[in-house]
This record gives C-alpha cells, sequence and structure tokens, in this order.
C-alpha cells in the first residue's frame, strides 16, 4: 500500500475520498494526527499530515519515528514524502519540482533511529543511497504522466528549523552540494529505511532560499503561499498517477 506524508501545503487531499479514520498508538509515543485511508482511482492509499491536519507541529517537534511506525503498521510498503523546499541554484526557482537523490543532515537532537534501547542489537543501515530508487523512478513516470515536469536529482539540505536560514547558512550550503534547503527529510528518511519501506520525496520548491535570486536581503513570505497553492494541485495530480504506476 502507498503511503503519502503531505507537509506544508498538503494537510488534506481533495482528490482522496476517505473511506475511514485511524488513531495508531506506538511504542514511540503519538503520530502527528490519524491516519487518513481512501482510494484514489481503484488504489488504496493512506495519507498522514506530518504537521498535524491544523499545521501545529514544527519541524523539530514532529514525532517521526511514530509516524513512520504507524505507516508501517498498518501496511504500508511505499512511501512518497512531499515537502516543500527553498532553491539554492538559479534553475531552482519557485514552482520547480525535484525528486531529490541526496541528503545531507544539519538537524540536531531530533530522535532520529529505532535501535537506541538495551533491549535492541545496535543495527546499522546503508545510507549511501537514502532515497529509494524504484519509488524515484515511479515518481518520475508519474510526473511525466501528469504532462508535468521535475528535476531528476538533488541534494537535500535538512536543517532543525522552525527558522529559515542565513545567507551564509545557505552559502555554505552550497559549498557542501547542496541544491535545496528544508527541514523534514531527516530523520524521515532514515527511519523509513530502518523499516525497510520504500521512500521517496518530491520537493516542491516555494521559494529561492537566502541570499538567493530576489531574496538576496529578505524572504518574500507574500509570494510563497501563492506559489505553494499553485504547486500542490500540480502534486495532486501527479498523485493521480503515482497510483497507476505503483506496482509497475
Amino acid at each position: 500500500m502507498l503511503a503519502i506524508i503531505g507537509g506544508s501545503g498538503l494537510s488534506q487531499l481533495s482528490n482522496l475520498p476517505i473511506s475511514r479514520r485511524q488513531v495508531v498508538r506506538t511504542p514511540y509515543g503519538e503520530p502527528s494526527g490519524a491516519l487518513i485511508f481512501g482510494a484514489i482511482g481503484d488504489h488504496e492509499v493512506v495519507f498522514l499530515a506530518r504537521h498535524g491536519y491544523g499545521h501545529t507541529i514544527p519541524p523539530h517537534e514532529i514525532n517521526y519515528r511514530a509516524n513512520l511506525w504507524a505507516l508501517e503498521s498498518v501496511g504500508a510498503t511505499d512511501v512518497l514524502a512531499v515537502a516543500t523546499v527553498g532553491g539554492i541554484p538559479s534553475e531552482l526557482g519557485p514552482g520547480t519540482l525535484v525528486i531529490p537523490d541526496q541528503v545531507i543532515d544539519y538537524t540536531h537532537g531530533r530522535k532520529s533511529t529505532y535501535f537506541d534501547t538495551s533491549e535492541k542489537p545496535v543495527t546499522h543501515i546503508d545510507f549511501t543511497e537514502p532515497y529509494c530508487q524504484p519509488m524515484r523512478a515511479r515518481c518520475m513516470k508519474a510526473v511525466m504522466a501528469a504532462g508535468d515536469r521535475c528535476i531528476d536529482g538533488g541534494v537535500y539540505a535538512a536543517v532543525q528549523g522552525p527558522r529559515l536560514e542565513s545567507r551564509a547558512e545557505i552559502d555554505r550550503f552550497a559549498r557542501d552540494g547542496a541544491t535545496m534547503v528544508g527541514m523534514t527529510c531527516m530523520p524521515e528518511a532514515a527511519l523509513a529505511r530502518e523499516l525497510n519501506l520504500c521512500y521517496a520525496a518530491l520537493a516542491v520548491v516555494v521559494n529561492y532560499a537566502a541570499g538567493r535570486g530576489g531574496n538576496q536581503h529578505a524572504i518574500a513570505f507574500d509570494e510563497i503561499a501563492a506559489v505553494m497553492e499553485r504547486a500542490m494541485e500540480r502534486v495532486r495530480h501527479i498523485l493521480e498517477h503515482l497510483v497507476e504506476v505503483n506496482d509497475d
């Protein structure tokens, strides 16, 4: 079953007829909200709003362990995470869609593993390729089937939040090789790998990062909402095609 994790701007799926809601209790506390089950076409999917359904949970307070554990416990095998990001190079302007293939983790203090108790042996996961390639390929097919465009590959700089970054920080991320900056990819991607979930992300660029594009001295927040609204309509359309290629 496909699970969709919605980020900022995607706290609900208007094209998902809801069949049921399920509150899941986990050994790691409460998920961000009830799991929403429904069908897109003939395919059952489960949806979870990462920041809560009222968008009240900041990135550093999200219970990532509970979220991924809950999805896996109800039978999810594939996960598409939708996330908003800031673009660093000029080609990643507002409205660009990206399917990242790498991540650099700058977060701190987040519960980032299931293997942190004395009852479980220390386990090392391979994170050479942090995103699941079969799921990335399905996303690319869905984008093309929807008649849309996206950039295949990119390096996601995962930062702590909830504040945005300084110009100097963005300069550092660029030197490190990052092409986009967001706040929720980690530890989400690593936890999915620990649970053997096939996880990929669809990143929506809603603004240029600090010091880039027209944001040389400040982020133009008034422009972000409009970009996000238009982009999320495209994402919903892509999801309608994603379920059709999910079993390819």
